[in-house]
C-alpha cells in the first residue's frame, strides 16, 4: 500500500520522518512531494496511491479519478472545500479532514483582528513612522462591545470565551442549526443579529447555506460603526458588496484572512483597496503548534483507517 503526501505539511523533516517511520516499518510505501497545482504533476505523483495526503491545495477530479488504487484521502486541514467531494463520493473514496488542529490559532489572530481595528492599529503605526501624533485616531475598547458569531463550532466558541473575557456581549446567527442559547451566546435572526453587533466574526465553512451569506443586503443592517472579521472561508463573502461598504463608509472597518482563491492575489482585488481594512494571505489557522497539532491528527487518521476504522469522518 502506498501513501503519498502531496505537500508539505509544515512540520520539520524530522518529525516528519519521526511519523513516517513506524509506517515504513510496517511495510508501507511513503512518498512525499513539495506543493504543485499543476494537474499533470498531482497526476503524476499520485497516480499509485492508495491514500492521499493533501492540506489546502486543490485536489480536482480528474486527479482523483486518475488514481485506480486510491481509496482514502487524508485532508490535512478543517474546510474540504477545495476537495471534489462528487468525485471522491462516486468512487466510494473515504475522506477524512483534521479538524480541531487550527482552533486556538485562528481564534487568537481573530481577536488580534479584533483589537487591531478597534485601535486602529495599522494606521497609528503608520503615522508613528511618519512622524505624526495619535490625532483622529482615538480606539475604543473590547469590553461592553456586542460580538455576531456567525458559526459556533470549536472556532467559534473559542472566539467567545476570548471575547468574553475582555467583558464583550456574545450573540450569533440562529440559522445555520437549532442550537439553545447558553450563559454566554443568544442565538438571533440574521437582521437582528447584525443590527445589535459591534463586531461580526464568521466561522462557519462554505455550503449553500453560508455562501454568500455576507451581501450588500446583510451588510445593510450594521451599524456605521461596526466592524466585520473573516476567518472562515472566502466565498461566505460577497467581496465586492463588503469593499463598496467600507468605502461607502457603511460600516467601520474589516480584517480578511480568506478570500475567493488562495493568495497571491489579482492586486485589483477590491478588498486591497477597500478603506479601514487589514488583510493577511489565509494565515490564521498557520502556527507552530498547530502545524505541530495537525500532524499529530493526520498520521492518527491514517493509523486509525489503516485498522479499519475512520475518524474525523467528511466521506
Amino acid at each position: 500500500m502506498k501513501i503519498v503526501l502531496l505537500e508539505s505539511l509544515g512540520i520539520s523533516k524530522e518529525l516528519l520522518e519521526s511519523y513516517v517511520k513506524p509506517l515504513k516499518e510496517k511495510g508501507y510505501e511513503f512518498a512525499a512531494y513539495e506543493r504543485n497545482d499543476d494537474t499533470a504533476v498531482q497526476i503524476e505523483e499520485a497516480k499509485e496511491a492508495d491514500i492521499l495526503i493533501i492540506a489546502n491545495m486543490p485536489l480536482k477530479a480528474a486527479v482523483i479519478n486518475a488514481c485506480p488504487k486510491l481509496k482514502y484521502i487524508n485532508v490535512a486541514f478543517t474546510g474540504v472545500d477545495h476537495v471534489d467531494l462528487a468525485a471522491a463520493k462516486a468512487k466510494g473514496i473515504a475522506v477524512s479532514n483534521a479538524s480541531g488542529y487550527s482552533t486556538v490559532a485562528v481564534a487568537e489572530l481573530t481577536l488580534a483582528m479584533i483589537l487591531s481595528l478597534l485601535r486602529y492599529v495599522p494606521q497609528v503605526d503608520r503615522t508613528c513612522r511618519a512622524g505624526g501624533t495619535k490625532a483622529g485616531f482615538i480606539g475604543t475598547e473590547l469590553e461592553g462591545k456586542t460580538v455576531a458569531l456567525i458559526g459556533t463550532g470549536a472556532i467559534g466558541n473559542r472566539v467567545a470565551q476570548l471575547v468574553h473575557a475582555f467583558g464583550a456581549k456574545i450573540i450569533a446567527y440562529n440559522g445555520f442549526s437549532h442550537k439553545s442559547n447558553t450563559d454566554m451566546i443568544t442565538y438571533l435572526p440574521m437582521k437582528e443579529m447584525m443590527e445589535q453587533a459591534d463586531i461580526v466574526s464568521l466561522h462557519c465553512p462554505v455550503t449553500d447555506k453560508s455562501k454568500g451569506l455576507i451581501n450588500a443586503e446583510t451588510l445593510s443592517y450594521m451599524k456605521p460603526t461596526a466592524i466585520l472579521v473573516n476567518e472562515a472561508r472566502g466565498p461566505v463573502v460577497d467581496s465586492q458588496a463588503l469593499a463598496d461598504a467600507l468605502n461607502n463608509g457603511k460600516i467601520a472597518g474589516a480584517g480578511i484572512d480568506v478570500f475567493e482563491k488562495e493568495p497571491p492575489l489579482d492586486m485589483n482585488h477590491p478588498l486591497l483597496h477597500a478603506k479601514n481594512t487589514i488583510v493577511t494571505p489565509h494565515v490564521a489557522f498557520a502556527t507552530q503548534e498547530s502545524m505541530q497539532k495537525r500532524a499529530v491528527i493526520v498520521f492518527d487518521n491514517i493509523d486509525t483507517y489503516l485498522v479499519g476504522n475512520q475518524k474525523n469522518v467528511i466521506l
